[in-house]
């Protein structure tokens, strides 16, 4: 019986620190002017040879906070997106469901959130990412099917240079 109870304990104090973390999870800023940050980022993608990578979603977003620790935490993940793109976090909330760019890039909350735009250092929307393909079906995300979206997706990809016939 006592076994039983500390067990169901310490499963409710991980909820409860797993509860309180969301609280904290403030990466998403509701009253900032998305078309004026992404206009910004590319400008910024274009002088350092990247592309634009913009995760949409929401501070109330579980799979938006997984992702971004998941990418944090791993230090190969976070130097091989920051080498590629320049980043943008654009909001999806009552506050501001940004209405006017998600029409522009195409209705990409059509695949739930957080989902993914990358754009070319030109501000074109060269791709959607739907997050479930880079899921490892247990709650968290799979390393390499990130590195792959993030080298997929990077400048280097585009490059001609790449693909020369032997």
């Amino acid at each position: 019986m006592k076994k039983i109870v500390i067990v169901n304990l310490v499963i409710l104090l991980a909820c409860c620190a797993y509860s309180q973390d969301m609280k904290n999870f403030k990466l998403y800023k509701t009253e900032e002017n998305a078309e004026q940050e992404i206009s910004r980022a590319a400008k910024e993608a274009k002088k350092e040879n990247k592309n634009v990578l913009i995760q949409i979603g929401g501070n109330w977003c579980i799979w938006c906070a997984r992702f971004y620790d998941f990418v944090a935490k791993d230090s190969q993940l976070d130097s091989l997106m920051n080498a590629n793109f320049v980043v943008y976090h654009m909001n999806y909330s009552k506050e501001n469901y940004n209405v006017k760019l998600l029409a522009k890039y195409k209705y990409p909350q059509r695949f739930g959130f957080p989902v993914f735009l990358i754009l070319d250092n030109d501000g074109k929307l060269i791709h959607t990412q739907n997050s479930w393909y880079l899921e490892d079906g247990q709650k968290s995300y799979d390393k390499e099917k990130v590195k792959a979206f993030f080298n997929d997706w990077g400048v280097k990809a585009f490059d001609p240079k790449q693909y020369k016939e032997q």
